[in-house]
């Protein structure tokens, strides 16, 4: 049965805790979110503790008002959740894993010390130690991204190696950072793999992504992937050996690049709620943001068999439109049957930020990508 009274605190207040907040209203459960004045989840949680997210004195607050802790983005403050956890508060996902997923940096040794198969890479601690490292890695292009701080494409360049090695002003970071192998025509893959304190764990459909080249972020996703049993199956086995290794708890996304020789190597984790699993709001029987409130609360993981095969394109804002503004186009969109449009409760807009999501379910995923086309042409942004 359900837990009775169970309270649930979220350090953040963005749409991922909004999502997950939505999923758990059918079961009356109480949520607390730790989040600045403004924020997507504010309206609908229960509580609003008004702070920074690396303000300990408020996780703290945060933590003594809740049964247990979890996270929608992963640059809060780790030492104040170690302490906690050391104290005996339940966090899940635990604070050392996300110490790990972190620091990009980590990650990568992680995955090298466990034979989880990852692009090579090399490390920096400052701008002087890229010609040494660049000459060390195979290929032209290279990925450059800082150990901490980045996030929706933020942090990320891919460089060329020549230009960076014949002119030393275009480092693009000067902090420390991962230098890594580019795979070339890759195809972008992720799997959501849910994992609770019982060692229970599933997986979600394999989902292949599509990336706006310019912001780093996804523009379409789509479910099943387009790719072989035999390296679906991998994938999944990858992605469960990996969050095993890791001792994880929670929901997680697991990147991954399949290469043209049918290669797959793990590119990052995310150690929460993904972009790239909100079509299981309608596509799965049970969806990211339900499995996760299952696992704070102890219950069994549900099915994750996808209903339909699916889309999911990101409403993200559009160029040159700033400030308040008007999403266009959703008269038509909603005449679409299987279209499910997810606005995520932000007042202003800027070029790329995120602003909700639409999910697209179809009898056949090419019927599905037909529907995509259609959306995304009448899918417009105009200012107020």
């Amino acid at each position: 049965m359900l837990p009775p009274n169970k309270k649930i605190g979220i350090i953040g207040g963005g749409q991922l805790g909004k999502m997950l907040i939505e999923a758990g209203q059918p079961w009356n459960i109480h949520y607390t979110i730790l989040e600045t004045q403004s924020a997507p989840a504010a309206d609908i949680a229960n509580r609003h503790i008004i702070g920074e997210l690396s303000d300990a004195d408020k996780i703290n607050a945060l933590a003594a008002q809740c049964d247990v802790l979890t996270y929608e983005i992963e640059h809060i403050n780790i030492q104040a959740l170690l302490k906690l956890e050391q104290e005996g508060k339940r966090i899940i996902p635990s604070p050392a894993v996300l110490e790990i997923i972190q620091d990009k940096g980590l990650q990568k040794l992680f995955f090298r010390h466990n034979q989880i198969p990852t692009t090579d890479f090399e490390l920096v601690d400052n701008s002087t130690e890229w010609t040494d490292k660049l000459l060390k890695l195979k290929g032209e292009k290279i990925a450059a991204k800082l150990r901490k701080g980045g996030y929706d494409g933020k942090g990320v360049e891919l460089v060329n190696k020549s230009e960076m090695l014949n002119f030393y002003n275009k480092i693009p970071f000067s902090g420390p950072a991962v230098l890594e192998e580019f795979v070339e025509n890759a195809i972008e893959l992720a799997v959501i793999v849910a994992r609770n304190e019982k060692g229970e764990i599933r997986t979600f459909p394999i989902v292949e992504m599509q990336f706006d080249p310019k912001a780093n972020l996804v523009e379409f996703l789509f479910s099943p992937a387009d790719i072989s049993p035999e390296i679906e199956e991998k994938a999944r086995r990858i992605a469960m050996e990996t969050i095993f290794k890791m001792k994880g708890v929670g929901i997680f996304a697991v990147e991954m690049f399949l290469d043209q020789d049918q290669n797959l190597f793990v590119n990052e984790i995310a150690p929460r709620p993904h972009n790239s699993g909100h079509h299981t709001i309608e596509a799965c029987y049970t969806s990211q943001y339900e499995q996760l409130n299952r696992i704070l609360l102890e219950l069994p993981l549900g099915s994750t068999e996808l209903i339909k095969p699916a889309a999911m394109i990101n409403i993200l804002g559009f160029e040159g439109v700033k400030g308040a503004y008007e999403i266009t186009g959703l008269d038509h969109i909603l005449g679409i049957e299987g279209v499910y449009i997810h606005l995520y409760n932000k007042a202003e807009t800027k070029p790329k930020r995120k602003m909700g999501h639409i999910t697209i379910l179809g009898d056949t995923i090419e019927q599905v990508k037909e529907k995509a086309l259609v959306v995304k042409q009448h899918l417009g942004m105009k200012q107020l």
